[in-house]
């Protein structure tokens, strides 16, 4: 009896040493801009690990179209290690997808410099979101300008991870110049349009061709080649079959755990 208590003794204090427990901040702005919207809309959400450090760091877009959506913390982020930023933009077609992305550049910037703040490494940041999300996320990482003009160097970025994000130029944007949501474009707001060799490793994870909303697959699939067609040797393309535009979001974060966790030099269970 007496050595039975002192394995549940043991057992508690090891509970108590290796539990983990996490907190959340919620609507801080990240933004210098002074307009009303602006100040409105531009506003973030961290949850983190408390007393960890070096933590990876996950910055979250949300879907919508890029004309609605509310910033978020997915669960399925939540109590693995990460200090995750769900982080809100200003919506078409009240602003230009211009405006958008810049707003969206900033939410990264807000990372780099505060990941410390919260446990993380702003070495180790993770851009990723969904649908709309997903391509904010790419457009950040192929065309450097949008990061530029915040002091950060879009290769800095650890990793891009969008989940079915548009690779031509978005739908809603052709909506905005007067284009059809099924005549396809590529312009410069298009990720295709700035395929390059020298990123950080592209993670795009889509749903099922024939489920996937607009073809989405097809752009991805398309955009892969295309990089590696001019050199880029860590692009990776999934397709999550079986799962339509929405239902692809829960099984990609296994796939996003998986290549945190390669970097990390981890063990993986693909």
């Amino acid at each position: 009896m007496k050595k039975l208590t002192i394995c549940i003794v043991q057992l508690m204090m090891v509970l108590t040493v290796t539990a983990q427990t996490y907190k959340s901040v919620s609507n801080v702005s990240f933004t210098s801009k002074s307009d009303a919207y602006a100040k409105e809309r531009l506003k973030l959400d961290v949850y983190y690990p408390e007393d960890l450090t070096d933590c990876p760091v996950i910055v979250w877009f949300h879907g919508g179209g890029l004309e609605g959506g509310q910033k978020e913390i997915p669960q399925r982020l939540k109590e693995k290690g990460y200090v995750v930023v769900g982080a809100n933009y200003r919506l078409l077609p009240n602003v230009t997808v211009d405006k958008t992305l810049d707003d969206a550049a900033e939410a990264v910037a807000w990372a780099f410099r505060h990941a410390k703040d919260y446990g993380g490494d702003p070495r180790k940041i993770v851009v990723t979101g969904h649908s709309a999300g997903g391509y904010l996320s790419m457009m950040l990482c192929l065309n450097k300008a949008w990061l530029k003009g915040y002091g950060i160097d879009a290769d800095s970025v650890w990793q891009y991870i969008p989940f079915s994000g548009q690779a031509i130029t978005h739908y809603n944007v052709r909506k905005m110049q007067g284009v059809n949501p099924l005549q396809p474009t590529i312009d410069e707001y298009a990720p295709l349009y700035w395929v390059r060799p020298d990123c950080p490793p592209l993670v795009l994870i889509c749903g099922d061709r024939e489920l996937e909303l607009y073809g989405r697959y097809d752009e991805n699939q398309y955009l892969a080649r295309m990089m590696k067609l001019v050199g880029h040797k860590q692009t990776y393309l999934y397709e999550i079959d079986g799962h339509g535009h929405g239902g692809m979001v829960d099984p990609s974060f296994h796939i996003l755990d998986t290549h945190i966790k390669q970097m990390l030099g981890e063990p993986v269970n693909p």
